[in-house]
């Protein structure tokens, strides 16, 4: 567990680790250099239980170095992430252990989450099984970073990447779920806290750039290279982008069907998850594209047909008197 400054929550963050169900664990600290009352706050805990192991930095080196050092400094055949503002239901590592040990495939388990201290909690409900994870992360990281419980094994030499941060727990698991299988308990067993905070443009900006660069990374799972002239229309096919031309759809429909295509030769995905997944992109591009006309509807109609039959009768007739009326 890395902290910066955390001494709001941290007390509450601890106990919810020290009260797990499940006993057996060392809690290993990593301070970041903080300057606020948290070093007091993990003595004060340290005195009372020895399953607490700290790390004070000397100078601030970021989150993901700090996750970094502690899989290193980590003695545990598995290894959980916490965040320092975060709680842990009591529960949570007794149901992740149970799974690291009786499925010796996973690699990595997380948990559904859910987020709280805004207007209103959300539970975050990812799929269970590797196949469905694997596809969905071809769009968003599907994987809640303080809810993982990693095997060491399947760990190995994979770490955090400064270069995508603020995203880099998504780069550092899709390049985990081509080497180990990933699961996701079923059930909330963390709680998500959110920020009354603004996100700066730039930190924005930053992540949309991270994301990219992520994404097209995962393209090299269909033998596509970071160079290739049509990465735009690749990711479009696979994570919706709204208000593109009837051109620019057409060239994401043909991206699209090259990634079946793709896929069918190389087999690194269920085909019918990804055919799925793109399908119900394409749809919703469709349906939030920039302009419409009728030259577009009679392209879907005769040339995409079997992407025009999936399109919903209301939304079919939606579609019509938008291309009708320009």
């Amino acid at each position: 567990m890395p902290v910066y400054n955390g001494e709001k929550y941290l007390s509450e963050t601890i106990d919810s680790i020290l009260n797990q169900t499940f006993t057996d664990f060392e809690l290993l600290i990593l301070n970041d250099n903080s300057t606020d009352g948290t070093q007091a706050i993990i003595e004060s805990y340290q005195q009372k239980d020895s399953r607490i192991k700290v790390i004070v930095k000397e100078a601030n080196v970021g989150p993901a170095n700090l996750r970094n050092e502690g899989f290193s400094l980590s003695k545990g055949e598995y290894v959980a992430l916490m965040d320092a503002d975060d709680i842990a239901l009591p529960s949570r590592f007794e149901k992740q252990v149970q799974v690291l040990n009786t499925k010796p495939e996973v690699g990595v388990c997380g948990t559904w989450f859910t987020f709280f201290g805004g207007k209103k909690d959300k539970t975050v409900r990812q799929p269970e099984n590797h196949a469905k994870i694997k596809v969905s992360f071809l769009s968003s990281c599907s994987i809640g970073n303080p809810t993982v419980m990693v095997r060491k094994s399947a760990l190995g030499a994979y770490r955090f990447e400064n270069q995508y941060v603020p995203v880099e727990d998504y780069d550092l698991w899709s390049r985990m779920i081509t080497a180990t299988d990933f699961y996701i308990v079923q059930e909330s067993l963390l709680q998500y806290r959110q920020h009354d905070s603004n996100i700066s443009k730039t930190k924005i900006d930053n992540v949309n750039r991270s994301v990219r660069a992520v994404k097209i990374n995962m393209l090299k799972q269909f033998g596509i290279d970071s160079s290739d002239a049509n990465i735009d229309a690749y990711l479009n096919a696979l994570t919706l982008k709204r208000k593109l031309t009837p051109e620019e759809i057409k060239q994401t429909i043909k991206a699209a069907k090259f990634l079946i295509s793709q896929n069918e030769k190389l087999g690194n995905f269920d085909a019918k998850l990804l055919k799925k997944q793109i399908d119900s992109v394409l749809l919703r591009t469709v349906r939030n594209a920039k302009k419409y006309d009728m030259s577009f509807f009679n392209y879907l109609k005769k040339e995409e047909n079997d992407l025009f039959r999936r399109i919903g009768f209301l939304d079919k007739t939606l579609l019509f008197f938008k291309c009708v009326t320009g």
